[in-house]
């Protein structure tokens, strides 16, 4: 079974390294094709000298044909250099090991939030059809998808931190007074409990709180329509209702056998959202000043910084793709009769 399952996972990761290849290429050239030049940029302020320019786009090997600079990235990319920010000054691949904990913290986060929500309410709305309960919830989707993040972002800050106080200064991973944990893991929440440290993991979560629910609105909805719609057709299923005749107990029936069988598109969507997530909450991280890659790769591109959105995209990729295999195994999990082979 294990070795069944390692060989698709080889399969998949090794069918998309075209799709990867492909990602580098279309990035790559769109970056350059794009107005706006970076050595014009980060010369020394408006006055800078025609030969200040030039010698900077030497630097940076902008003064070579755009396939002789993509040979040469590829090259560098798989020595595993992918470059140096112009804004940070750091390498990229360090700036995106400093960041994406940050980023992955807030969008597992809000994740398993908008999942405890929406499992519940749309299972309730699927067992009680047009009632009031499946209109408000559908309405709640509504909203989710109506209202943008930054919106909802700022209507729970003005909400929660200046008309209650119950939030706390929304800036950063952690209140400016709090001092962060030693790094192990880069996630604030396991450092923290790894440490021991009680009031430092208290004072990380109270400023995850409001990005977190923050993201996990904008998902809500598709999450929460997916379940009440697959939950809808499983239980107009022949075997829910031999179950239920045979006198077995209504929760059994809801959670054995039509749940466990529902979530297949749930799983689906799941992924989906997820991928998207990362990339999707630079609103988020802009809004609660959240220093993860998502704002990181933003600031690079209007600053026509390319090294850092190049690798921002394949990173992008890279989980998705990842992501995809791990529903797939989720597959065989939840449903025996699909193969994992």
């Amino acid at each position: 079974m294990y070795a069944a399952v390692l060989r698709r996972v080889g399969r998949r990761l090794l069918a998309s390294i075209p799709a990867l290849l492909g990602v580098i290429v279309v990035t790559f050239t769109l970056m350059r094709v794009l107005p706006g030049d970076p050595a014009v940029f980060f010369a020394s302020g408006p006055s800078a000298g025609r030969e200040e320019i030039e010698e900077l786009r030497r630097t940076m090997g902008l003064d070579k044909p755009i396939p002789v600079q993509l040979v040469r990235y590829l090259g560098e990319m798989a020595k595993g250099d992918f470059g140096r920010s112009m804004t940070t000054g750091q390498r990229v691949v360090q700036d995106i090991r400093n960041r994406l904990p940050a980023s992955l913290e807030l969008t597992f986060s809000a994740l398993a939030i908008a999942l405890l929500l929406a499992l519940p309410l749309g299972i309730a709305a699927a067992l009680r059809p047009g009632s009031m309960v499946d209109h408000a919830v559908r309405l709640l989707c509504t909203l989710g998808v109506c209202v943008p993040t930054f919106v909802s972002g700022l209507l729970l800050i003005y909400a929660f931190y200046y008309l209650l106080g119950w939030a706390p200064d929304p800036t950063a991973r952690i209140d400016i007074f709090a001092s962060p944990p030693p790094e192990i893991t880069g996630f604030y929440l396991i450092d923290f409990a790894l440490t021991g440290d009680g009031e430092g993991w208290w004072a990380a979560f109270r400023q995850l709180l409001l990005p977190a629910f923050t993201m996990a609105l904008f998902v809500l909805a598709p999450l929460a329509r997916m379940t009440r719609a697959s939950m809808l057709a499983v239980l107009g299923s022949d075997f829910i209702r031999t179950a239920h005749a045979v006198g077995l107990p209504r929760a059994r029936v809801i959670v054995a056998y039509a749940l466990r069988n529902a979530l297949l598109p749930v799983l689906t969507i799941t992924g989906i959202v997820f991928s998207t997530m990362l990339g999707a909450n630079v609103l988020v991280e802009k809004v609660f000043s959240w220093p993860g890659v998502a704002s990181y790769a933003l600031d690079a591109l209007l600053s026509s910084d390319y090294a850092p959105v190049q690798a921002f995209v394949l990173l992008m990729a890279s989980i998705f793709v990842l992501v995809n295999v791990t529903i797939d195994i989720l597959y065989g999990i939840a449903d025996p009769r699909v193969s994992v082979v």
